[in-house]
C-alpha cells in the first residue's frame, strides 16, 4: 500500500483530501511531480492561491519544518510561486470574473 499524502511532514488531511481533488493520492506520487507540477494540479481543480501552502509542500518535500523558509530561499520560492499562478490564472477564474475583469471591475485576487 502507498504512503498516504499525510505522511510527508507538514502535510495533513487537509492537504491530502486537496491533493485527492487533483488526482494525487500518495506521497511517492507527489514526490514526484515536486511541488509547481502538484501546485499547479491544485490550482487547475480550484484551490485558491496561497503562497503558505505552496511553501508547505515544498518544506515538506525535503523533510523540513514549514517555517524554516526564509530570507533568499523564501524570495525565490516566492518568484517561482507569483509565476506560477500567473501562468495558471485563467485556469482558476470563473467566466464571470473574466469577464469583469476584462472590463476592469473584477476582484483582484
Amino acid at each position: 500500500m502507498a504512503d498516504p499524502i499525510s505522511s510527508i511532514r507538514n502535510l495533513g488531511p487537509a492537504m491530502e483530501a486537496a491533493f485527492a481533488r487533483a488526482g494525487i493520492f500518495s506521497a511517492q506520487q507527489l514526490r514526484e511531480l515536486g511541488t509547481d507540477a502538484a501546485y499547479r494540479r491544485l490550482l487547475q481543480t480550484g484551490t485558491r492561491p496561497h503562497f503558505i501552502g505552496y511553501y508547505v509542500i515544498e518544506m515538506g518535500l525535503q523533510g523540513r519544518p514549514w517555517n524554516d523558509c526564509k530570507g533568499k530561499e523564501k524570495s525565490a520560492l516566492r518568484a517561482r510561486f507569483d509565476a506560477l499562478v500567473a501562468g495558471t490564472a485563467e485556469t482558476h477564474t470563473t467566466e464571470i470574473e473574466r469577464i469583469l475583469n476584462r472590463i476592469g471591475t473584477g476582484v483582484r485576487r
